[in-house]
């Protein structure tokens, strides 16, 4: 039952990832079109220029779920690397709650205050021509967070068949991750 639920966050965070390559997709066209027009024609615009790290704020923050389901996370590999499967399945699996929910938990706590005073007096951009509804962009700190959660539990619960042994830890690279 569990591993199916791991196996469902797994299919939703991979069919997700690949949702928001279009929205890289989207920030490419946008950069790209600033850099013709400021450089070209000379002329720039706040909103675009505001458009183009609030896309890539998004997309870094919604993709760390995804980024997290293909172990492409920084880590340092010193004593990591050295350790068989199983021993890494276990301290992958004891971080994930010592270090892991307790820190995203506490991104979540802290950024939800700023996320509420935000969106009661509908914060924009203080530049003219810039972006309205900045809490829009601060509530995917929080959604991005979540999200990283979520596949945290999915993390969790491979490592721990994992480390048990009732699943052979070389599934790791076969898994969807």
């Amino acid at each position: 039952m569990l591993r199916e639920l791991a196996r469902k966050i797994d299919a939703f965070h991979e069919r997700w990832g690949n949702g928001l390559s279009w929205l890289m997709f989207g920030m490419v066209v946008v950069v790209f079109g600033d850099v013709i027009f400021r450089y070209i024609f000379n002329k720039s615009w706040v909103f675009i220029q505001e458009l183009e790290w609030h896309l890539f704020g998004i997309v870094y923050l919604l993709a760390a779920g995804y980024t997290m389901l293909h172990n492409e996370h920084v880590r340092v590999d010193i004593w990591y690397a050295k350790q068989n499967p199983r021993k890494r399945a276990w301290v992958d699996f004891v971080l994930l709650f010592v270090m892991f929910f307790p820190s995203c938990l506490m991104i979540i706590y802290t950024t939800w205050p700023f996320f509420k005073h935000s969106l009661m007096v509908n914060e924009g951009s203080p530049d003219p021509g810039g972006i309205p509804g900045r809490w829009a962009l601060k509530s995917v700190i929080i959604i991005g967070f979540a999200l990283l959660i979520l596949q945290g539990v999915s993390q969790a619960i491979k490592n721990f068949y994992w480390a048990m042994g009732w699943e052979d830890p070389e599934q790791r690279t076969q898994e969807i991750h």
